[in-house]
């Protein structure tokens, strides 16, 4: 009887731990469009960008892949990462010319999109 007690104590301690600390937002994909990236998460992710000496950098509280390449802004290259940091993912856009860039997230198709969209 103290037994059967006890795993039920650490069963509903164990389902209150999982809703008071949720699993991070999960990367599922990128997309490459003219000016910018699409980023579609499985949840809306935490995120914070700046724009640090013509370089865009977004840090998303999410789980993902390392991932990297190139999109075009008005006929010339511009490089992107994504890599995985303690505090979750961090993008980064880089070019040869100072970038400047807005970022948007909303609900969409049952997951979340991150638009962001470049300009000079």
């Amino acid at each position: 009887m103290l037994f059967s007690l006890a795993l039920f104590g650490l069963l509903v301690g164990l389902m209150i731990g999982r809703l008071t600390n949720p699993e991070p937002a999960m990367l599922e994909r990128i997309e490459v469009v003219e000016s910018g990236l699409d980023l579609w998460f499985d949840e809306e992710p935490e995120l914070h960008g700046e724009i640090v000496e013509g370089t865009l950098a977004l840090l998303f509280k999410a789980q993902g892949k390392a991932r990297k390449g190139q999109l075009p802004m008005q006929g010339r290259p511009v490089g992107w990462r994504v890599r995985k940091t303690d505090e979750g993912l961090l993008l980064t856009l880089v070019a040869a010319r100072p970038l400047q860039g807005d970022w948007s997230a909303a609900e969409d198709a049952g997951g979340w999109r991150v638009q962001v969209r470049l300009h000079e």
